[in-house]
């Protein structure tokens, strides 16, 4: 009893201490500044329908394949596979809302990284009376497997896309 006595002083230290590292972290959220300029937002002088087509017709150009058929949003996909066993989907989506000049087109990008896994199969053998053995298959299964996912905030890539879409604009 008196070990007990001794090593609950120790154990509630250790769980302070633990606790108290694990609230010193900070949360994604506390970062998020909300800033009045943002990478996020382009303007365009188009009616908001006539300034998706050209966002639309932008990712078009650069090999993205189109997923909807809202003409306010559009939904954007491309494939990337820098290495074998590694893979990255791009995913862009545009929102054209009306504004005092036109429209506001708000880009999203998001990336998923996706990475190839191989798991080893079994197979069994149940007997009636003997009972049941597990063999390793020889054959490996392999998949994508997903392992992360991202906002792009890079305002430099979306300074690029903006830029495509203005020079569509003007023809």
């Amino acid at each position: 009893m008196l070990r007990l006595a001794r090593l609950f002083p120790l154990a509630a230290l250790v769980s302070l201490a633990i606790v108290g590292c694990a609230s010193s972290s900070r949360s994604v959220f506390e970062g998020e500044s909300f800033a009045t300029e943002s990478p996020f937002v382009t303007w365009s002088t188009r009616e908001p329908v006539a300034a998706c087509e050209l966002g639309r017709r932008a990712l078009l150009s650069q090999g993205y394949q189109i997923d909807n058929a809202d003409p306010q949003t559009i939904r954007g996909e491309k494939l990337f596979q820098p290495k074998y066993e590694h893979s990255v989907r791009l995913d862009i989506t545009l929102v054209c809302l009306p504004s005092n000049v036109g429209a506001a087109i708000y880009a999203n990008a998001r990336q998923t990284h996706f990475e190839l896994k191989s798991a080893a199969s079994n197979t069994g053998l149940s007997v009636t009376g003997l009972g049941s053995i597990s063999l390793p298959w020889a054959a490996d299964k392999e998949s994508l497997v997903k392992v992360g996912e991202e906002t792009v905030v890079d305002p430099d890539f979306y300074r690029r896309l903006f830029a495509l879409i203005d020079t569509l604009e003007g023809k």
